[in-house]
């Protein structure tokens, strides 16, 4: 005899949730100027970062809570890559935005710049693209803000920061994020970052500050051979 079919209970329907926005961002500079330092202040940074061997590449991912709600970049790191010559197309593909970094006590590391840049917009159009200088928090800054021009010909944004004290750290990100998102008003909120590992002079920042406000205003000049 059939046995009598138990009603289906209804199932609980799961909540439909956002998915997170995830950009690929390539992070580029010469060696030593603090990129991978850059991508350990994050809280998550070294914690969940995946090693891609064909690529010698880490990809650290990065949440940045906003008041938009939580948004991911997949910052892919060179792991030292870059001081074996270029890094492959493969690194750079599907990029959706980038940091290019230097060191403001290297001149060399300023130089390379246009070197990273060439080999990011070959692969990667029209891409929103920050340029930092780290390591502000050294008294004997090489790169001065004057000198400081490239971002200025290529219509980048540029900032100073100093990734040991957190210095502007937040500040590639937000920009990137809003131009990605297209929300200008796009705020990151909560704790993002570990406590500094050292203090910068605020005289530095403030005196730092001010020369980057005074040489936004001045002539661009042709080449950079100042340096």
């Amino acid at each position: 005899m059939a046995q009598p079919q138990q009603a289906q209970q209804p199932q609980p329907q799961p909540q439909q949730q956002q998915a997170m926005p995830e950009f690929k961002l390539v992070l580029v500079g010469d060696g030593g100027v603090g990129k991978t330092t850059l991508v350990k202040r994050h809280l998550t940074g070294e914690f969940e970062k995946k090693y891609i061997a064909t690529l010698g590449v880490e990809v650290h991912p990065l949440v940045f809570s906003t008041n938009f709600g939580p948004i991911k970049f997949n910052v892919w790191d060179t792991a030292g890559q870059e001081k074996f010559g270029g890094l492959r197309d493969g690194y750079y593909i599907q990029g959706q935005c980038a940091i290019i970094m230097f060191d403001v006590t290297s001149r060399i590391t300023y130089k390379n710049v246009p070197n990273w840049h060439r080999d990011l917009v070959r692969v990667c159009e029209n891409i929103p693209i920050v340029l930092v200088g780290n390591k502000v928090d050294v008294k004997d800054r090489q790169v001065k803000a004057r000198n400081i021009m490239f971002h200025r010909k290529r219509n980048l944004q540029y900032y100073d920061i100093s990734a040991r004290s957190n210095y502007n750290f937040e500040k590639p990100f937000l920009w990137l994020a809003r131009r990605l998102t297209n929300q200008p008003e796009l705020k990151f909120v909560g704790q993002f970052a570990k406590a500094p590992e050292i203090q910068i002079d605020p005289e530095l920042v403030k005196q730092h500050e001010q020369e980057l406000q005074q040489a936004a205003t001045a002539p661009i000049e042709d080449d950079d051979e100042d340096l």
